[in-house]
């Protein structure tokens, strides 16, 4: 995943493979994105060919930085879903996100003491390599 996407003008469409080459997708994974419910066309032209608005590009980059953090793709389907039924949905998403914040929150927390252990056990060995060089004796 790209870190950011370049924001498109308000009017502009973009094909499925500009949205591609934007975010680091494959179409591949654009159109699973689309069959899961996570996203949705803006629209298909005159040759039946997707086009998305400047709102989608956004919507799919938030999408990845909830996926880059861990959230599954059914919990992504969920908060999904609750975005498209509107703001009385506000409160539920909030929730959602609070909740992953502070999931997200305890795997930082496990992943630095993991690496302090990673720290610990490579400075031993690096102490080992740097001693004097002892034969062993028969």
């Amino acid at each position: 995943m790209r870190n950011s996407v370049a924001a498109p003008e308000d009017k502009m469409t973009l094909t499925i493979a500009e949205v591609a080459e934007r975010t680091g997708l494959s179409t591949d994974t654009l159109r699973y994105y689309e069959k899961a419910g996570l996203i949705e066309p803006d629209g298909r032209t005159a040759g039946n060919h997707r086009v998305y608005a400047a709102a989608d590009l956004e919507w799919l980059t938030f999408l990845l930085r909830l996926r880059a953090t861990g959230m599954s793709i059914a919990d992504m389907q969920r908060f999904a879903e609750l975005r498209a039924m509107g703001d009385d949905t506000v409160e539920a998403r909030l929730l959602m996100l609070r909740r992953h914040r502070a999931s997200l929150a305890s795997r930082i927390r496990d992943l630095r003491r993991n690496a302090t252990v990673l720290d610990d056990k490579i400075d031993h060995y690096q102490r080992l390599l740097d001693q004097p060089y002892r034969r062993k004796q028969r």
